[in-house]
Formats: structure tokens, sequence, C-alpha cells
């Protein structure tokens, strides 16, 4: 099976699926793109890991992390191996030891723990041949460096200096609630790219 290993290109919101989210995968040195549609919580476990961003406690997919650690467990890679009516699968190619076991895992999970652990994303072929698109490089070279989920900034926040959103931003991480930093991290990055 020749594996295409893809790379994150960005989020954002679906514009099929109310409060759910477009996970854009690209193919490494290619033009081909892969859209999954994810859920609200996923992507913010992924944009949370993609920010660099630090919970004051760990999110299951951290955690996941931490007992995988504790037990020597590694994930070698995941491959999003299966494309049926419309629904990406995939799967977790684990190592313990020599040991390689192979764990079925929602795509979105299976990206949220890639980020966690370091290994890379693959799919194969048939896959990117079904449900790829092609999109012009120029558009998107741009978009590369812009991970963010995007979602206009409230009014507040407008107003706000960006000292005082960022002394939110991480109060709002202190206290758990990632949709109200997600807000406030995309007016900050807004204003960093209107400079």
């Amino acid at each position: 099976m020749d594996k295409i290993k893809l790379e994150i290109i960005g989020m954002s919101y679906s514009q099929s699926q109310s409060g759910a989210y477009a996970l854009i995968l690209g193919e490494t040195n290619g033009e081909r793109r892969l859209p999954i549609i994810i859920g609200g919580f996923e992507a913010q476990a992924i944009a949370i890991e993609l920010e660099k961003m630090k919970p004051s406690r760990p999110l299951t997919h951290d955690l996941f992390k931490s007992f995988s650690d504790t037990f020597k467990i590694t994930i070698k890679e995941v491959i999003i191996n299966k494309f049926i009516e419309g629904v990406f699968h995939a799967e977790l190619v684990c190592l313990e030891g020599k040991t390689e076991h192979h764990i079925d895992a929602r795509t979105s999970d299976a990206v949220a723990l890639a980020l966690r652990f370091h290994c890379p994303i693959y799919t194969v072929e048939k896959i990117m041949a079904e449900a790829g698109i092609i999109v012009d490089d120029k558009k998107e070279e741009t978009k590369k460096k812009k991970v963010p989920v995007k979602k206009s900034a409230s009014k507040i926040y407008e107003q706000q200096s960006l000292e005082e959103l960022n002394s939110l931003l991480k109060k709002a991480v202190d206290s758990e609630d990632y949709e109200k930093a997600g807000k406030i991290r995309d007016e900050i990055n807004r204003r960093k790219e209107n400079k």
C-alpha cells in the first residue's frame, strides 16, 4: 500500500453543517487537499495543540498521551484508510515495545493524537482520488502559515487592547473556557494579520 503523507493546512467553520468545522489536510509536496468535517470538541482539541495553548487540566487527548507514555506505548503513524458513505475512517499504528497494534479511530481523534505524539499522518491514493480536491497553490501558500480556527471576533474583543486580550486569553484557558479563548485568539490573530 503506497501511503501519501499529509499535513494540516487549516480549519474553518463548516459551511454545510452547523456547529461543525472543516479540517483541511494537504498532500505534502502536492496540490490535493482532503477536507474533513469534524465536531467542535475535536476541532478545539486540534486547535489547542496547534496553538501550543496549555489548558490548566489535561483534555481527553492529553490524558491518552500521558497514559500511553506511562505504559510505554507510542503512536508510530496515523493512516486515514477508509472513506465510506462520506465518512473518513482512520487507524492508529501503535508500538508497544516491538509489537505493532492497529487501532480503529475517528479521523478527528487520530489527528488530535498525531499532533500530540508528533507522528506523521497518511492516507492512500484511492481516498485522495475519491475525496481529494485540487486547490490553487498561490492562494493556499498564505493560508499554510495560518492555522487557527476562523471565527469573527465579538464586538467586545474589538474594543480591548492587545495587552487586555492576552490577559483575557490566559484567564479563559485557565478556566477551561476554550470557546471564549478561541474567540479572543482569533481577534489577536486578526490584528497581527492587519499590521
